[in-house]
């Protein structure tokens, strides 16, 4: 069984992955816009957000040993990603992918922020979805191991997301 959740996570991430590879680089953007679409980039970056501070606190939750609150809390943030995807989704259907117009040292830095974010999210779903699986058939042992990764790589790929997102606004202005 546990053979089977990790082939189904990585086959269902690596879909995913090729889709929003697709739609965020291959696929023309929508030619009709809506007014709500300027917000979505600060949404996304509130979502990362609430993902990285429900992830935090529900690890403090484990470490507490309140079961109850790690589980709440890991299930929030769950969410929060879930709701980020769907809201990243629909940015890039109406705007398409956004340049990143500044020169110099701060060039160099946003990209290599930028690749090592996007590297880091081919694995963090995958991660994710076999941590998640492994909890929901009891198998914790496993689940607290594989967690020793996913934590740190969540965390870092929804704080680089903010930061993303802080670095466009403050030098694409």
């Amino acid at each position: 069984m546990i053979k089977r959740i990790v082939q189904v996570s990585v086959f269902l991430s690596l879909v995913i992955f090729i889709g929003l590879m697709w739609f965020i680089y291959l696929k023309s953007p929508s030619t009709t816009t809506a007014p709500f679409i300027t917000y979505l980039p600060l949404t996304n970056a509130i979502l990362n957000g609430l993902s990285a501070a429900c992830v935090c606190a529900g690890i403090i939750a484990i470490i507490k040993k309140q079961k109850k609150c790690h589980i709440r809390l890991m299930i929030s943030a769950l969410i929060f990603s879930a709701l980020f995807l769907v809201s990243y989704l629909i940015y890039h259907h109406f705007h398409g992918d956004t340049p990143f117009l500044a020169l110099g040292a701060i060039r160099i830095i946003y990209f290599t922020i930028l690749i090592s974010h996007i590297i880091l999210t081919i694995f963090a779903l995958p991660l994710i979805l076999i941590t998640v699986s492994f909890a929901l058939v009891s198998a914790f042992d496993r689940h607290k191991k594989i967690a020793r990764w996913t934590v740190p790589i969540w965390l870092y790929v929804s704080i680089t997301g903010i930061l993303i997102y802080v670095l466009q606004v403050a030098f694409n202005s």
